[in-house]
């Protein structure tokens, strides 16, 4: 059993509102939670401290590439869970575009057994089609049946509509939820940027709205139609929020999640030609920035997740049009939000609603009370601190944040228990 701990002299912030408490931890629970806690805690505990700070259930991101098997030169397992406990996360949902992906039980049982000697909880997502490939389906029910709950084909849409109505209607028997990578292929070949101004004025071939908007209009046709969950992956425009909108109005089982960068960065950051900022799906306009934002505001939009995508330095170094999209987010995605966010919203859309739509709930996200399972993230929202891709303890090196001063910073991070982040920096 892990030693106990105490996070003394902070405030609690949870779905059931913000109070002053000490919290007491001991074998992976949460034991007391009150303004004295810390006075009955064991002598033996660890006391961390929490003065000025937040405790509140630890975060998880919907949406993180982890790379193992297949991509180690650019991330492993390991690896990318440590960047999620300094960035406060609790648990991370693995993205199935591995090599060979997660369409079978093999591959999700080593990704599983990779993730059992992590230091945060790594939930695996399955792919919806043998390959990744839009052909066939995958052995949803094999894979269910190990714990499985999110399947995608995340890097391509299913671009087939009657494939993916037969995966929605077989997701609904299973109880599991789908998550779409919503882009048209045909509308959207050849796209390095989004196709607006700057890509005209950049020379670059450019990604139209339209492509993403398409697919997230026929998937919310066909999860009416099927009555499955459907989970719409990093929404990058305000057509796309509208639709989601008028889902949610009808009373569709539709979530959707926007990525920090998606919330923070527009079209304009292309101008140098730096592949730093070439992501899927594109950064889009300023117009469709404010949008994210609203929908996050109004609750339309549920979640806010990383997307953390490594890649090797050298894959990066090559020209725009030719280098592989992706960012870094794991440890920088918690201070992007807290730029333009409150800390009870940004804590709703990176803790307890992602819980919920991972399947994961109560024991991620779920309120610091008694008893419950002790996943906790301790914030200091004074904190400030500039982001140097050196210091990032990721295998790679390609964050859009580079030399950005964010005021906001995960400080502990306790997952089952035990501290794995102390003072801003890793225990294991």
């Amino acid at each position: 059993m892990s030693r106990p701990l105490v996070l003394r002299g902070g405030e609690v912030l949870d779905a059931v509102g913000r109070r002053r408490a000490d919290v007491v931890v001991a074998d992976g629970v949460v034991r007391a939670v009150g303004p004295d806690a810390a006075r009955d805690a064991p002598s033996r505990a660890l006391v961390l401290d929490a003065g000025g700070c937040v405790v509140a259930p630890g975060l998880v991101d919907l949406h993180a590439h982890l790379r193992e098997p297949g991509g180690e030169e650019a991330e492993t397992v390991e690896t990318g869970a440590r960047s999620a406990a300094l960035g406060g996360y609790t648990a991370v949902v693995a993205m199935p575009n591995t090599e060979p992906p997660v369409d079978c039980a093999a591959v999700a049982t080593e990704v599983l057994a990779l993730g059992a000697r992590a230091p945060v909880e790594v939930a695996v997502a399955g792919a919806i089609t043998v390959g990744r490939e839009g052909e066939r389906l995958a052995p949803m029910g094999e894979l269910a049946a190990l714990g499985v709950r999110i399947f995608t084909d995340d890097g391509a849409g299913v671009q087939d509509g009657a494939l993916m109505r037969r995966a929605l209607d077989y997701a609904r028997g299973l109880g599991v939820t789908l998550a779409q990578h919503c882009e048209d292929a045909a509308l959207a070949a050849g796209g390095a940027m989004h196709e607006g101004a700057w890509s005209s004025r950049l020379g670059l071939p450019g990604a139209p709205a339209a492509a993403e908007e398409t697919m997230v209009g026929r998937d919310i046709a066909l999860a009416r139609l099927t009555g499955a969950r459907l989970h719409l992956l990093h929404l990058s425009t305000a057509g796309s929020v509208e639709l989601v909108r008028r889902a949610k109005a009808e009373g569709l089982c539709v979530t959707s999640e926007v990525t920090p960068h998606h919330l923070v960065l527009t079209d304009a950051a292309c101008a140098g030609y730096d592949p730093m900022f070439k992501v899927s799906p594109p950064l889009r306009s300023r117009e469709d920035v404010e949008r994210l934002r609203d929908g996050l505001c109004d609750g339309v939009v549920d979640a806010i997740a990383t997307d953390h995508a490594p890649h090797a330095p050298e894959a990066k170094d090559l020209p725009f049009d030719e280098a592989p999209p992706g960012m870094l987010g794991l440890e920088t995605a918690l201070s992007v939000a807290l730029s333009f966010l409150g800390l009870e919203l940004a804590l709703a859309c990176m803790s307890w609603r992602p819980a919920q739509i991972a399947g994961l709930a109560p024991r991620q996200g779920g309120p610091v009370v008694e008893g419950a399972a002790a996943n906790l993230c301790v914030i200091d929202p004074a904190a400030t601190w500039t982001v140097d891709p050196a210091r990032l303890s990721s295998r790679s090196r390609n964050t859009p944040f580079s030399g950005w001063t964010f005021t906001g910073r995960n400080r502990h991070t306790i997952a089952a228990g035990e501290a794995v982040v102390v003072d801003a920096e890793a225990q294991r």
